[in-house]
């Protein structure tokens, strides 16, 4: 048991390390090759702190947890919701202007409902994880075409000046496909041991494969989404901050749930629709209600509430751990 928490642990640590330097690389490699700023911020960037729930739940699927690779979905949206920027609000008040924000908060909630018909009947097919893939596909389509248009009319968008901001420069060819090559051989690694681990430790408490991916892989794969958020409200990029969650939650839904339902089309449990689908809807409400305010902002008692919920969400699933 304990050798599986050390490895667990471990298993993290790489993991989310593993993510943020095959991002760094795939960044730096795509500047140097003259892709443009927008273009990399809207994708690598935007979808690279997503890349460990990805990995985990591919590597779940595989192994046959689907249960697992779901859970992980719909704990890390509900935790980069109320956890994360509940936290996040806490140390600084949220402010939100950007006007893509505005129209991605919508969006979230739109994608949400998506999932809670998907889940609807406890089952993720193949044909249902291609249909995920393709709304993914035809969202990054269309909020590059949407920020692209933008630009052009001269009309600036504070989040994306923020993600332009972070792409790295002055990186050599050689040292960003380094790190790409590093991060692709350690990321399945870490994963593969993170998801034996967690099985490991389901087992000894008696946790069903959902609660596994609903806490602890939920908690543990949402760390580059706390990092990255808490990095940019430090900076005094709240849009950037509030950016990260949204873009995560929406590439959670269609990505990373579409992955298992391809891989290994299963039978869910009914508890992941019945319970957890509601918890992640009712938070993702929420946040609409405190971002488009009168305020349009996150206060810290906001954030504390958020917190509070978490908290209490956690509490009542390892209390009911077996469901």
């Amino acid at each position: 048991m304990l050798e599986a928490v050390v490895f667990l642990i471990i298993g993290l640590v790489f993991l989310v390390w593993s993510a943020d330097k095959l991002v760094y690389g795939s960044a730096a490699l795509a500047r140097n090759f003259g892709i443009s700023p927008l273009v990399i911020g809207m994708t690598i960037l935007a979808m690279g702190s997503s890349a460990p729930e990805m990995m985990v739940s591919a590597t779940a699927a595989l192994e046959g947890k689907t249960d697992t690779a779901v859970g992980n979905v719909l704990g890390s949206n509900i935790a980069n919701i109320a956890l994360i920027l509940g936290i996040t609000a806490m140390i600084k008040p949220l402010s939100i202007s950007s006007a893509v924000l505005r129209r991605e908060l919508p969006l979230m909630v739109a994608v949400t409902l998506i999932a809670g018909l998907i889940l609807w009947d406890s089952h993720l097919g193949f044909y249902e994880g291609i249909i995920l893939f393709a709304l993914f596909a035809a969202f990054i389509l269309a909020m590059l075409r949407i920020s692209k248009t933008e630009k052009e009319s001269g009309n600036s968008d504070a989040m994306l000046e923020e993600q332009e901001s972070e792409i790295p420069e002055g990186v050599s060819n050689w040292k960003a496909a380094m790190w790409v090559v590093i991060g692709l051989i350690i990321l399945p690694i870490a994963a593969d041991r993170l998801v034996d681990s967690a099985v490991t430790i389901a087992q000894y408490f008696g946790m069903s494969d959902l609660v596994i991916g609903l806490t602890i892989i939920a908690i543990g794969t949402s760390l580059p989404e706390l990092a990255a958020s808490l990095a940019g409200v430090l900076k005094g990029e709240d849009d950037m901050a509030v950016g990260n969650i949204i873009g995560s939650n929406v590439f959670n839904i269609l990505a990373v749930m579409g992955l298992p339902g391809i891989i290994n089309p299963s039978i869910l449990s009914e508890h992941a629709m019945g319970r957890d689908f509601w918890v992640m809807l009712a938070v993702s409400l929420l946040l609409v209600v405190m971002a488009l305010g009168k305020s349009k902002s996150i206060s810290r008692i906001e954030g504390f509430i958020l917190l509070v919920l978490f908290i209490g969400y956690q509490v009542y699933l390892l209390a009911n751990m077996a469901a």
